[in-house]
């Protein structure tokens, strides 16, 4: 339903936007603009749309045994202790336990601890696209088409290709165009104090 999607889709963004502020922040110098309160805030945002992620994890389920249909209860429990189990609950470890920990201070406002826990829930919402595309088609309607999924070395190759790219642009990013918005920051910055007394000696 879409609250679902909304909240993963916050929940995953803010994640990766930590994961790569923090590095960035110390690679480039931009404590003095991304301060510690900006990114404790952000953790605040990921462990509240982590609970609603949660929370539509088990409306899921909940939803399948409500409705009756015996095809969609099939779905939701083969996912959980299918072939697949191990993928399904490693999407629940990474996105519904691992950010509880942000309700900690000391990990919410420490930068590369905050980094570890956003990598994991990078992780989670992976598992959770696998999961989805997966199990969904490894149990057709029709038993005669059933599988397992076992990714070749051309789907591996892509993968991490896939990282290879991203990570490329987003450096050619930082290198070409401003990481801080000015028309942002000039807003909260101080207003400069002008010299009152040498334009008033130059009047006389």
């Amino acid at each position: 339903f879409p609250p679902y999607f909304v909240a993963g889709a916050i929940f995953s963004g803010f994640a990766m936007v930590v994961t790569l502020l923090v590095p960035a922040r110390e690679l480039f110098g931009l404590k003095h603009l991304i301060t510690i309160r900006h990114l404790e805030n952000m953790n605040k945002v990921i462990v509240a749309t982590g609970t609603m992620v949660g929370f539509a994890y088990g409306i899921e389920f909940f939803i399948a045994w409500y409705g009756g249909n015996e095809y969609e209860g099939f779905a939701f429990i083969n996912r959980a202790f299918g072939n697949y189990a191990w993928a399904y609950w490693t999407m629940v470890s990474c996105n519904v336990i691992a950010p509880q920990f942000f309700w900690f201070k000391k990990i919410r406002t420490s930068p590369w601890l905050m980094v570890i826990v956003c990598i994991f829930v990078n992780i989670g919402m992976w598992f959770e696209r696998f999961v989805i595309t997966v199990t969904s088609l490894s149990r057709d309607f029709l038993p005669s088409s059933w599988g397992y999924f076992k990714p070749t070395a051309v789907d591996v190759m892509m993968f991490i290709g896939s990282f290879g790219l991203f990570f490329t642009l987003f450096l050619l990013f930082c290198r070409f165009m401003p990481m801080v918005a000015i028309a942002e920051v000039k807003g909260v910055l101080p207003m400069p104090h002008h010299d009152d007394h040498g334009t008033g000696h130059a009047s006389h």
